[in-house]
């Protein structure tokens, strides 16, 4: 793929703010030629403020004055739509469109047209392209703003370029190994060493204690450093609380609740 050889043509804008916001969506996803037919008002303050740190797309924009001088140089034109058509015309989403934009930009010119904000492209417009694309929006709702619309096109095309070089899971980028299951072993030692020596844990009577904070921890999936972390924790709670000084107490604590999930009203067992 290649990104310089896909333009956006916007037609017939009439508030010159969408063109700033439509600069800032195209920015955002890599893209930078912008085409603009016949803009009602161009240039503007009020497209310079939308455009935030895009202002290089709008101040190299080309400005045609018909949809044929604009698209007389390519080879391939998309163009959005929001309705339908009398006659069938090959229609896309906007991901397997940019697909197939993608393909074609390696060697040839391709055009996106966006039409007015209150109606869209023309059917002579629309017959021009080689594609259609639409966005399916909820049909209760289906109206985009234009820079919206542009944003959605845009960050396809952006995932494509991407391809392979995002990770694939949300972990694959971790900074540390996460932990074997013998350190996890040795961690569930250490913890239940500690709960007993605090008079957390009372080892005549454990109930589901471990259990459930093995199930705690499985979930959270620690690596070796939050493992280390822990391991220090529990070691300097030892040092404060050694089991030898502690007699367990044979009552659930008023903070536990007992296995059958109802609070403990503190009678013993």
């Amino acid at each position: 793929m290649n990104l310089d050889n896909i333009r956006i043509v916007l037609v017939n804008t009439s508030h010159p703010g969408n063109i700033g916001g439509v600069a800032r969506a195209m920015k955002n996803m890599g893209l930078s030629r912008l085409t603009l037919v016949a803009p009602r008002q161009f240039p503007d303050e009020q497209a310079d403020w939308r455009a935030a740190g895009a202002l290089d797309l709008l101040q190299q924009a080309t400005v045609c004055a018909t949809l044929d001088e604009a698209i007389a140089d390519c080879q391939y034109v998309v163009g959005t739509s929001a309705r339908e058509r009398r006659i069938p015309w090959p229609l896309l989403d906007p991901r397997r469109c940019a697909e197939e934009m993608a393909r074609r930009s390696g060697r040839e010119q391709v055009a996106v047209l966006f039409g007015r904000e209150d109606r869209g492209l023309t059917n002579d417009e629309l017959q021009r392209c080689n594609l259609h694309l639409h966005i399916p929006s909820d049909p209760h709702y289906s109206s985009l703003n234009l820079a919206m619309a542009v944003q959605i096109v845009c960050y396809e095309l952006r995932m494509l370029q991407l391809g392979d070089t995002l990770p694939a899971a949300a972990e694959d980028e971790w900074d540390a190994p996460f932990s074997t299951a013998a350190g996890m072993e040795r961690f569930y030692q250490h913890l239940e060493e500690t709960l007993v020596g605090i008079g957390f844990l009372d080892p005549a009577a454990p109930r589901q204690l471990m259990a459930r904070l093995r199930r705690l921890y499985g979930r959270v999936r620690l690596d070796e450093m939050e493992l280390n972390i822990l391991r220090g924790i529990l070691t300097e709670t030892q040092k404060f609380a050694p089991a030898s000084d502690r007699v367990p107490d044979n009552r659930v604590p008023d903070n536990r609740v007992p296995d059958d999930g109802v609070p403990d009203d503190g009678v013993p067992d």
